[in-house]
């Protein structure tokens, strides 16, 4: 199939999940400091022309934000023109109404910034917290994204179910001014989500945490073509990876490493993998690894390359790693919206 282009000028993100930073002393910031740190992250991506902030959803001890629409309510309010959104909302955990309901209030007190981008997670803590159990997995998201396919049209909803009783002509408050609700689907990797996010007619957000992005284009192909076989429209694609910016390409990796080896192998206890090593850590950073990490130049050259290869619409850099303090996070955001970004928009209409 022949390389698809993105549907519009490149959108470029940030993405947070609100990681448990550090002290200059190494102790750790409270939950409390790290969320209002996060609305200060987020105040200044807005100041320097950063396109949309992602803020996840995890329910364990190393993240502080397990209710992002409540800060993404905060921030809506210190803001003006950025973009807001989860990264991600984990549907099968929760209720879709709800979500739907919490998002429209988002959209609301942001006069129309909101959007959704939906997923199974990568962490399953919430679902025993909530009481669900993991060996419906499956169909607990298929079932519940029907319904929110329906919701985020803001037309009263007729659907039925198996996780849930139906409903008939029911509206859902408070209603969108300018629907339908921007709605993305998140995919780790598997085709039949990828065919999922199409049939919905809805966008396609791959998350790259691991390998050469590039890898990834086959995804592309075929949620194009299915798209086309289920005569939908062109729509975006976008991409979730891991970065960090510096002044230089050496006090980047500096800076990242001891935090970006810390929480990988914490996760990497949790699922068996093995130790991360500094020389792997320097590979990923390199041009064909997941990590956008290096200077303003460097980032920018590596994020104009990904994108023309995978045809996006939207760049997503998840910009806290662990531990890694608010100040050194700061300055990632500041370079990434007043050099990252006009880089980026330079050498991509260079072609």
């Amino acid at each position: 199939m022949e390389s698809q282009t993105a549907t519009h000028e490149l959108e470029l993100g940030l993405d947070t999940f609100g990681d448990i930073t550090a002290e200059p002393d190494g102790t750790p910031r409270s939950d409390a400091q790290t969320l209002r740190d996060v609305l200060e992250q987020a105040i200044l991506a807005d100041e320097v022309g950063v396109d949309f902030l992602g803020v996840g959803e995890h329910h364990r001890s190393d993240y502080s934000v397990s209710a992002p629409e409540v800060v993404l309510g905060a921030i809506a309010a210190r803001t003006s023109r950025i973009r807001l959104g989860s990264a991600v909302t984990v549907l099968s955990s929760d209720d879709p109404i709800r979500v739907f309901e919490r998002f429209s209030t988002v959209d609301a007190l942001s006069s129309g910034r909101a959007e959704v981008i939906l997923g199974r997670g990568s962490f399953t803590e919430s679902f025993p917290l909530f009481g669900y159990d993991l060996s419906d997995y499956e169909e607990l998201f298929t079932d519940k994204l029907a319904l929110f396919a329906e919701l985020r049209t803001g037309k009263p909803v007729t659907w039925s179910g198996s996780t849930r009783g139906p409903l008939r002509a029911q509206p859902v408050y408070p209603q969108l001014e300018s629907p339908p609700l921007p709605t993305w689907i998140a995919v780790g990797g598997s085709p039949e989500s990828v065919v999922r996010a199409a049939s919905y007619g809805l966008p396609l957000m791959l998350a790259i945490i691991g390998g050469d992005p590039v890898r990834f284009r086959p995804y592309v192909d075929l949620y194009h073509r299915a798209l086309a076989e289920m005569e939908q429209d062109v729509l975006p694609v976008g991409v979730h990876c891991p970065g960090h910016v510096a002044d230089t390409d050496a006090q980047a990796r500096d800076e990242l490493w001891p935090h970006y080896r810390g929480y990988v192998a914490r996760i990497g206890r949790e699922r068996g993998w093995p130790p991360p090593t500094r020389i792997d850590f320097e590979r990923s950073t390199g041009p064909d690894g997941a990590l956008f990490v290096g200077s303003p130049e460097t980032v920018a050259r590596k994020i104009a390359s990904t994108s023309k290869a995978l045809g996006l619409s939207r760049f997503d850099m998840k910009y806290s790693h662990g531990t890694l303090g608010h100040a050194e996070q700061m300055r990632s955001i500041e370079l990434y919206g007043t050099r990252v970004i006009p880089r980026v928009r330079e050498l991509l209409a260079e072609g």
